[in-house]
């Protein structure tokens, strides 16, 4: 059932006077402050008890320029993300109901930390990939494809972030969210500034020496954290990441 005009204040009140819904959850620019423009609708998950019948299963898959719905049981939504494109999502949402005592806001704050386990070994591959990225960039640069060299830099960039949040046991942040989150969950033992400085610059420019100059930190950071093995593996080949 479409019904274009229903608002986020109306769903709001249908929801809180449905008794199957034990948790409402916004997501998206609502939930990041200082990101909300005239253009942003409410991304709004809707939590239900498992088993419980609902009238509001009308909603279902509920799309507008106004409000986007996702209903999903209390089970579903513990399993959301984990693992999961969704996670940060999620991660970063605002509780606006929780009929629980607070096992709603519980769950969406330990989607905020990864498993120590699974963080390393997210990490690893995450540093193979930035890894494999960069050295595809440098050599097309060296051999004169500019186009290929950026566009790689550009791959080693995402690989880059999700290497550095796993390494913080974090979810990577959706690009749009990037400098929102390390403007207030900066990650630890980078500066933020110089760190998106140097980012913008790898993605418009592929500028080999500061690709280098950064690699070396995150190979710094990366054998702290116990991932040398991944570096070592690329053998001579590491000799094309580092400073010349």
């Amino acid at each position: 059932m479409t019904e274009p005009t229903l608002t986020y204040d109306d769903f709001h009140d249908l929801a809180a006077a449905d008794p199957a819904v034990v948790g409402l959850v916004l997501i998206g620019s609502q939930a990041h402050e200082g990101l909300v423009t005239d253009r942003s609708d409410h991304d709004l998950w809707v939590v239900l008890a498992d088993g419980a019948a609902s009238g509001l299963e009308r909603f279902r898959d509920h799309r507008t320029a106004l409000l986007d719905l996702v209903l999903v049981t209390l089970t579903q939504f513990r399993e959301a993300g984990m693992p999961g494109f969704c996670r940060y999502a999620v991660a970063r949402g605002r509780v606006v109901l929780d009929r629980l005592d607070g096992e709603i806001a519980a769950i969406v704050e330990a989607k905020q930390r990864l498993e120590p386990e699974a963080a390393s070994a997210k990490a690893a591959e995450d540093l193979d990939d930035y890894a494999n990225s960069l050295y595809r960039s440098l050599k097309n640069g060296r051999d004169g494809f500019g186009l290929a060299s950026r566009l790689d830099a550009a791959d080693s960039l995402g690989s880059l972030f999700e290497l550095l949040f796993a390494m913080d046991r974090r979810p990577r942040p959706y690009n749009k969210y990037l400098e929102w989150e390390l403007a207030h969950h900066p990650l630890p033992d980078w500066e933020t500034g110089a760190l998106l400085e140097t980012v913008g610059r790898i993605a418009a420019t592929a500028d080999p020496a500061v690709q280098r100059r950064l690699f070396a930190d995150v190979e710094a950071k990366a054998r702290k954290a116990g991932h040398g093995a991944v570096l070592d593996a690329w053998g001579a080949d590491l000799d094309l990441l580092r400073p010349q």
